[in-house]
C-alpha cells in the first residue's frame, strides 16, 4: 500500500495503461440506472426504426403511386411517413429528457464519492496536492465524464446499431453496392484509431493545464493582499498569461486535430455516396434497380452520414472521459492512510479521564528521510496543562497534530487513558479533542455555523459562554450578529478576531483534550490577559497541550516541555527550567515579541 499522499501533485497518464481502463472501472455508477438506460436505448432504437422506415416508404411511393400516377395512394403513404416522423420526434424528446436527468444523477453520485474520499485522506495528501488540481477533478472532469456516460456512450451504441441495420437493408436492396458501403468502414476505422491515440494525450495535457490555471487563480485570490502589498500584480499576470497561453495552444491543437479528423470522416462517406450514385444510376438504367429502390438506397445511405460524422465527436468525448477518469481515479486510488481499526472503540466523553501519554513517539513526513520528531516520551495527567516551547522547526506543531491523528505516528505510540489512539474510532477521538491553530481557518458561512462546527447541537447559552471566554463578544456587533457570513477564509475579520472565534469553537465542544497551537499570538496584550484569565477556568478540568511563545501564556501551564530538534530535552515548571536550563532561557529570549494587528475587522456584506 503506498504511503499517504505519495505522487506528483499533477500526475500524468501511467505508462502501459490502456486509455479506457479507468473509464471501465466507473461502470458501477451506471448500474443503478440500468433500467433507465435500457428504456433510453429502446426509445432510441424505436426512433431509429421509425427513421429507417421512411426511406422504405419512399421506395413504395416512387415505385407505386408515383409510377401509377395514383394521388390517393400517394397521400396515404405521405401521411404514414408524416406520422412516423412525428413518432420519431416524440421518442427523441422523451429520450433526451430522461437522458439529461439520469446523467446529472450519475455525475452527482461520482462527485459525492470523490468529495467524501477527499475528506478521508490525511492532511499529508492535501499538503502535496495543488488545490486547483483537486478542484478541476471534482468539477470539470466530472462534467466530461457525465457527457460521455450519458450521451457519448449512448450514441456510440445507437450509431453502431444504426450502421449495421442500414447495411443490412442496403444488402437487401443491392448486395454489390452495399458491400461497397460496408467496405468504407475500413478507412473509417484506421482514421479513428490514429485519432484516438493522439487525442488522448492532448486531452490529458489540456485537463492538467486547466488544473494548473485553476490553482494559480485560487492562489492569487487567496493571496490578493500580499500580492498588492508587494506590487507583484504585473509579474503574476505575466505568469498567468504564460499558463493561459499554453492552455490556449493545447486547446487549439486539439481543435485542429479534431477538425482534420472530422474532415476525413466526412470525406469517406461523401466519396462513397458519389460512387453509389453513379453506379446506382447505371444499375437503374440497366434494370437491376428500380427508381424507387435507388431512392431508398441513397436515402438509407444518407442516414449513415450523421453516425459517421459524429464518430469524431464520440471518440473525442470518449478520450476526454478516459483522461478525466484517469485523473479522478488518481484520487480515488489513493488509500486513506489514517483509518479506523477493525474493532475500534468509541469512548463516551463522561468515561474519559484525559491522561495522554507519548511513548517513544517518532514521526517523519512521507517522502522525507529525516524525522521531525525523535523518541518523544511525555505524560500529561488528567486536568494538567503542558506547554511546548522550542525554536522554530523543532516539531511543536507536528507533535500537536498527532493527537487528533491529523498525521499518524511513524514510531512508538500515543495513548489516551491507556488506549492507543489507533484503537479509537476517528470520529470519537476528534469529538474528544478540541483544536485551535495559530492560523485559524474559518469557512464561508455564518459565525454561528463556524462556532458550532464541532458541536452542531450547541445551544445559544453555550455559544454565548464560549464567546465570552474567548473575549469574542464582538460577534454580536457584526451587521447580522451571529448570522453574519464571515467570507472565504474569514478574511473579512482581523487576525485577532479569527483567533478568538477559533478558540471559542475549540472550547464549545467541551473536549476532554485541548490542543492549542499558539492560539493567542494575534491578540493585543490587554485582550490576551482577559482571554488567559477566562481560559484558566477551562484548563482546571481539561487536559491541555499548548504551543506557546509568550511568558504570559506559559504561565497557564502546570509544566513546560522543551523541544530541541525533535526531541524533548527538558520537562519541568517554568521557574525550574528558567533557572536550570540555559537552552530554555535562550529560546525564550530569542522569541520576538509579535506586533498585534488591529482588532477592528470590517465585514463585507
Amino acid at each position: 500500500m503506498p504511503a499517504e499522499g505519495d505522487g506528483n501533485p499533477a500526475p500524468r497518464v501511467g505508462a502501459g495503461r490502456h486509455p479506457l481502463r479507468n473509464l471501465w472501472r466507473l461502470r458501477h455508477y451506471l448500474r443503478p440506472h440500468a433500467a433507465e438506460f435500457g428504456w433510453l436505448l429502446l426509445a432510441g432504437l424505436a426512433a431509429t426504426g421509425a427513421g429507417l422506415t421512411i426511406p422504405l416508404l419512399a421506395q413504395r411511393v416512387v415505385d407505386g403511386p408515383v409510377a401509377r400516377q395514383d394521388p390517393a395512394g400517394l397521400f396515404r403513404l405521405a401521411g404514414l411517413a408524416l406520422l412516423l416522423g412525428l413518432v420519431e420526434a416524440l421518442l427523441i424528446f422523451i429520450r433526451r429528457w430522461v437522458q439529461a436527468s439520469s446523467s446529472m444523477r450519475i455525475e452527482a453520485a461520482i462527485r459525492e464519492d470523490v468529495y467524501a474520499h477527499l475528506q478521508r485522506l490525511p492532511a499529508g495528501f492535501h499538503d502535496r496536492w495543488q488545490s486547483g488540481q483537486l478542484l478541476s477533478r471534482v468539477t470539470s472532469d466530472l462534467s466530461v465524464l457525465r457527457r460521455f456516460l450519458s450521451f457519448g456512450l449512448f450514441f456510440l451504441i445507437l450509431n453502431l446499431v444504426t450502421y449495421l441495420a442500414v447495411v443490412a437493408l442496403l444488402i437487401r436492396l443491392h448486395p454489390a453496392l452495399a458491400l461497397l458501403v460496408a467496405g468504407s468502414a475500413v478507412p473509417l476505422f484506421l482514421i479513428s484509431r490514429h485519432f484516438a491515440r493522439r487525442y488522448h494525450a492532448a486531452s490529458r495535457r489540456m485537463q492538467d493545464q486547466q488544473g494548473d490555471v485553476a490553482t494559480l487563480v485560487e492562489e492569487t485570490a487567496q493571496g490578493l493582499r500580499t500580492m498588492k502589498a508587494y506590487g507583484r500584480g504585473p509579474e503574476l499576470a505575466a505568469r498567468f498569461a504564460v499558463d493561459a497561453r499554453a492552455l490556449h495552444d493545447t486547446g487549439v491543437a486539439k481543435g485542429r486535430l479534431l477538425a482534420r479528423t472530422s474532415a476525413l470522416l466526412d470525406l469517406v462517406p461523401n466519396l462513397t455516396l458519389g460512387v453509389v450514385l453513379v453506379a446506382g444510376a447505371a444499375a437503374a438504367a440497366g434494370g437491376a434497380l428500380t427508381i424507387g429502390e435507388l431512392v431508398a438506397f441513397v436515402s438509407l445511405q444518407l442516414m449513415l452520414i450523421w453516425p459517421v460524422q459524429s464518430l469524431g465527436w464520440i471518440i473525442a468525448n470518449g478520450q476526454e472521459a478516459a483522461t478525466a477518469a484517469d485523473r479522478v481515479q488518481e484520487v480515488l486510488d489513493t488509500p486513506p492512510a489514517i483509518v479506523d481499526a477493525p474493532h475500534a472503540l468509541a469512548p463516551r466523553r463522561a468515561d474519559v479521564r484525559g491522561r495522554i501519554r507519548f511513548e517513544r513517539v517518532s514521526f517523519r513526513y512521507p517522502g522525507t528521510s529525516a524525522p521531525v520528531l525523535r523518541e518523544i516520551d511525555l505524560t500529561v495527567e488528567p486536568g494538567e496543562t503542558v506547554a511546548l516551547v522550542g525554536a522554530t522547526g523543532s516539531g511543536k506543531s507536528t507533535l500537536l497534530s498527532l493527537v487528533p491523528r491529523l498525521h499518524e505516528v511513524t514510531g512508538g505510540r500515543i495513548t489516551l487513558d491507556g488506549h492507543d489512539l489507533r484503537e479509537l474510532r476517528l470520529s470519537a477521538l476528534r469529538r474528544l479533542v478540541g483544536v485551535a491553530f495559530e492560523e485559524p481557518t474559518l469557512f464561508s458561512m455564518s459565525v454561528w455555523e463556524n462556532l458550532t462546527l464541532g458541536r452542531p447541537e450547541a445551544g445559544a447559552d453555550e455559544v454565548r459562554a464560549a464567546l465570552a471566554l474567548a473575549q469574542a463578544d464582538f460577534a454580536y456587533e457584526l451587521p447580522w450578529g451571529l448570522a453574519t457570513r464571515v467570507g472565504e477564509q474569514g478574511l473579512s475579520l482581523s487576525g485577532g478576531q479569527r483567533q478568538r472565534l477559533a478558540l471559542a469553537r475549540a472550547v464549545l465542544g467541551r473536549p476532554a483534550l485541548l490542543v492549542l497551537d499558539d492560539p493567542l499570538s494575534a491578540l493585543d496584550v490587554h485582550t490576551e490577559a482577559l482571554v488567559e484569565t477566562a481560559l484558566k477556568r477551562v484548563l482546571r478540568t481539561t487536559t491541555a497541550l499548548l504551543v506557546v511563545h509568550r511568558p504570559s501564556t506559559i504561565a497557564l501551564a502546570d509544566r513546560v516541555a522543551l523541544l530541541e530538534e525533535g526531541r524533548i530535552t527538558a520537562v519541568g515548571r517554568h521557574s525550574e527550567l528558567l533557572a536550570g536550563v540555559p537552552a530554555y532561557r535562550a529560546v525564550l529570549s530569542a522569541e520576538p515579541t509579535p506586533t498585534p494587528p488591529g482588532e477592528r475587522g470590517l465585514v463585507r456584506s
